[in-house]
């Protein structure tokens, strides 16, 4: 199995809105929310999963051009169009589930073939941490991305991001009332965290999924299968949690986030 970590490389979505969480307006986008696959509900002027330019020939010209790299970055993504592939002998996904934005493994697929043109520290501060470096206006991250594009970015961030966190959180409460009665010896408590979030331990909550996508039932799981799992608990928790009790999780694992990551002011409210 996957060995899960909750150590977060989670860039706090910059302009986030305050109301912007699962259930709750403009967001997560889940339950109708604004992102509903490519092209769903692009404005004029915003940047579309449709493109007949090549991203990568692209990110290259233009940081030969001298464009500051995290722009010319965001462009090509921008211009982005396949929700995953194969490269290499790994399979790729950006577009988790049909609606979170994987941006960063994305970032990291391009970026490949233009190592020669970044420097490597801000590079790797970048795909290590989520941030790209301090001359860099992080206005210009919702901009230049488009409309759609970062909609799906709030998916990701809510459905992978926090509730990975979340689970982190609740696995560290667990464990720590373990060690307080004395039995330090228990060194997996995913189980009953996952009982206590989704009511349903880890096992048979992987063999619904898997069964629910059509997956093959494999020994081990993919760090991308693994994303896509947690998105799909994510969607669970919206859909059988009460809306006091999915507000309250949501808030700590944010909450659990800010240890390693700046919130912003405009989701401090929800946060």
């Amino acid at each position: 199995m996957t060995q899960r970590t909750c150590e977060s490389s989670a860039n706090i979505p910059p302009n986030a809105e305050s109301n912007g969480g699962p259930g709750g307006g403009s967001g997560a986008g889940v339950n109708g929310g604004p992102y509903a696959g490519p092209n769903a509900g692009s404005e004029p002027g915003t940047h579309s999963w449709e493109t007949d330019a090549n991203p990568v020939e692209c990110l290259r010209t233009r940081l030969e051009e001298g464009e500051p790299w995290p722009t010319a970055l965001l462009e090509a993504i921008a211009m982005w169009t396949a929700p995953e592939e194969t490269f290499g002998n790994t399979r790729l996904a950006y577009l988790i589930g049909g609606e979170a934005f994987d941006w960063l493994t994305l970032a990291n697929r391009l970026t490949f073939e233009a190592r020669d043109l970044i420097p490597t520290d801000e590079l790797e501060a970048l795909l290590f941490t989520g941030r790209f470096p301090s001359y860099f206006d992080e206005a210009d991250f919702k901009r230049i991305l488009g409309t759609d594009k970062y909609s799906a970015y709030l998916n990701y961030f809510y459905g992978v991001e926090v509730e990975l966190a979340l689970q982190c959180l609740i696995e560290e409460e667990i464990e720590k009332r373990f060690y307080a009665s004395g039995r330090q010896y228990v060194t997996d408590h995913i189980d009953q965290a996952f009982q206590r979030i989704y009511r349903s331990p880890y096992a048979s909550l992987l063999a619904s999924f898997r069964d629910d996508q059509g997956s093959i039932h494999r020994p081990v799981t993919t760090i991308t299968e693994m994303k896509e799992f947690t998105y799909w608990l994510f969607k669970r928790r919206v859909r059988v949690s009460d809306k006091a009790r999915l507000a309250s999780d949501t808030r700590r694992g944010i909450s659990a986030l800010d240890a390693v990551a700046t919130i912003p002011e405009e989701i401090e409210a929800f946060a």
